[in-house]
């Protein structure tokens, strides 16, 4: 179960950004003891995909906190987040790491099955993302962009390493975070319902 919470984690923190869980893994397994990437996944920890990933990083990090740079971005995105997803969920849950110290054969069986449901858990995150920036640019003239964006990153660090340290702290976070998308859908609904009674009044 922890080795599943894991992987649910580190998807979901590559939905708001692809490139932290896939660096945190990296730098982890390469530095520390926290966490033992199998050895399918060693490459990760590899310096010159570390490199490669901090200026992919670099990238993301300026251009999700420019208004219409940003949706250019998400569109852009809508394979990348999703891709690594399913590779952070497929690394990680068969990982040892400080909060799991013995994965076993979780998925080995079937070794799709962990990129399938972190790409799928990935893109529904990076959806909501999508669909979210594009009204919250639009209420807030762009000046809710970049702080947005800076609230997306602190999460998806917040779950990449909650996820690695304290996997069952993940399952509260999960929740908070969808509370948030169906609220924000909600808000919308109502905002967009309140629109169209004024034009028609």
């Amino acid at each position: 179960m922890l080795e599943l919470l894991t992987g649910a984690g580190l998807a979901a923190s590559a939905g708001l950004n692809a490139y932290i869980p896939l660096l945190a893994l990296g730098l982890l397994s390469r530095y520390t003891s926290l966490v033992d990437l199998p050895a399918d996944w060693h490459w990760l920890s590899n310096g010159w995909v570390m490199i490669i990933l901090g200026l992919l990083l670099a990238v993301e990090l300026v251009a999700d906190k420019i208004p219409a740079v940003d949706h250019v971005n998400d569109i852009l995105q809508t394979l990348i987040r999703p891709t690594a997803g399913g590779l952070v969920f497929a690394a990680g849950s068969t990982a040892e790491t400080a909060g799991v110290r013995d994965p076993g054969d979780f998925f080995a069986s079937h070794q799709w099955i962990p990129l399938v449901t972190g790409l799928l858990m990935a893109l529904v995150v990076h959806g909501a993302k999508a669909a979210a920036r594009p009204v919250i640019n639009t209420m807030t003239v762009g000046v809710g962009a970049p702080v947005v964006s800076t609230v997306e990153d602190g999460a998806s660090v917040g779950l990449s390493f909650a996820a690695i340290l304290l996997p069952v702290l993940v399952a509260v976070l999960l929740i908070a975070l969808v509370l948030a998308m169906v609220l924000l859908w909600r808000w919308r609904q109502q905002r967009r319902l309140t629109r169209t009674t004024s034009a028609a009044g």
